[in-house]
């Protein structure tokens, strides 16, 4: 877009046009912080870290409302594709994409975009992750019609901005620019920059500003619009996936895409196409909404502990245990098991999993760091405890 922006109201995006929306479920990470619950078939988004229900079967039944089980797709791994149609057998079977490889976002939103475009050549992707909590959902629906709507109206990139509660140093953060617009009642800003993980005092400023928000990985724009991106910031990986694109529906589309897979840029969307964005062509069309939704990426046991203890209305030091507890002179732990009784004496503020093979014991102030025992037992080649 060339023009400037006009306040007051939708216009400033651009010219609406049509094109279906989809949702892309990003659903290949390991979750490794949730060791030794998650292993590599069975990893976060495929169990019930809060609630009854998987991670993946809560984001689905989110977005319903929204997007019909015909256009919801799912990127994941090829570990993990037969669970994903498990715990969704609505979902066509090749609405299910496997990566081969890991190769970060840029390279997983590329391959939902070459097969969106290829049935729907003005497709709109919501690019969403399987394994975050939202607890107002109703809302959340709001909002993110609202960024469909925005990412509709011209060569958009849509960012959802979780308004900051404390100075967190683990997320990335948005700083928004200008007057607000507004799409479907929600608020609408133009972004500036994108910062990754702040130090202390950094996040410490942005909070107080009131003009910075989380990054929660939730991205909307037009499939076209995502590949353009792609064709000048990442130009190796967009002429491999267009040669994977030319076999879509062939005999010859697994062959293809395992030979390009792993030529394919390992790099994260944050960095390839969103923050390029700003920096070199002045932000223009990137937009960021606040999504005020109760949202969590629930990132380890301590932030299971502190989502369930809110839940419950639990009093400060609180203990939260999945099976049945004695506790004496114990305050402050998280725990889970499956089965057995569990009797904590004397112990404050601890996680303890138990599963049959595996044990875990730490502080729950130490609960961000259990993704390097998984890293030890990557060294020690115990593949049976991944």
């Amino acid at each position: 877009m060339t023009k400037k922006p006009k306040r007051g109201g939708a216009a400033g995006f651009g010219r609406k046009a049509g094109g279906a929306a989809y949702a892309v479920i990003l659903a290949g990470g390991r979750g490794t912080r949730f060791w030794p619950r998650s292993r590599m078939c069975t990893p976060k988004q495929f169990l019930n870290i809060v609630g009854d229900s998987t991670m993946l079967e809560q984001t689905v039944a989110r977005l319903l409302p929204v997007f019909p089980y015909p256009r919801l797709w799912v990127v994941t791994n090829s570990e993990q594709a037969g669970g994903v149609r498990k715990l969704v057998p609505r979902i066509r079977r090749e609405q299910v994409l496997a990566e081969p490889v890991g190769r970060n976002t840029a390279a997983a939103i590329g391959l939902a975009a070459v097969h969106l475009i290829r049935q729907d050549p003005q497709a709109l992707m919501a690019v969403l992750p399987a394994d975050h909590f939202i607890a107002d959902a109703r809302r959340y629906q709001s909002v993110v019609r609202a960024a469909l709507e925005v990412a509709a109206r011209g060569p958009n990139l849509v960012v959802l901005g979780i308004p900051p509660a404390h100075p967190e140093t683990g997320y990335g953060y948005i700083e928004r620019a200008g007057p607000a617009e507004s799409a479907r009642g929600c608020e609408v800003f133009r972004v500036r920059r994108f910062t990754e993980k702040p130090q202390e005092a950094a996040a410490r400023e942005f909070v107080a500003s009131g003009n910075y928000y989380w990054n929660a990985g939730m991205f909307f724009w037009r499939a076209a619009t995502y590949l353009d991106c792609l064709r000048r910031d990442l130009p190796a990986t967009h002429a491999a996936l267009a040669e994977v694109a030319e076999t879509i529906g062939t005999r010859r589309y697994a062959t293809a895409l395992a030979r390009a897979y792993p030529k394919l840029e390992n790099i994260s969307v944050d960095y390839a196409v969103l923050e390029r964005a700003t920096q070199e062509r002045g932000g223009g069309n990137v937009f960021v909404l606040p999504a005020e939704v109760g949202w969590s990426d629930i990132g380890s046991w301590a932030a299971v502990y502190d989502l369930a203890a809110r839940a419950g209305g639990a009093q400060a030091g609180a203990n939260v245990s999945s099976a049945p507890l004695c506790a004496m002179d114990a305050s402050g732990n998280y725990i889970w098991s499956a089965k057995k009784l569990v009797a904590a004496l004397g112990v404050n503020d601890l996680v303890v999993v138990e599963t049959p093979d595996a044990l875990l014991i730490c502080p729950r102030s130490r609960a961000q760091a259990v993704g390097k025992i998984v890293r030890w037992l990557e060294e020690q080649k115990r593949r049976d405890l991944l």
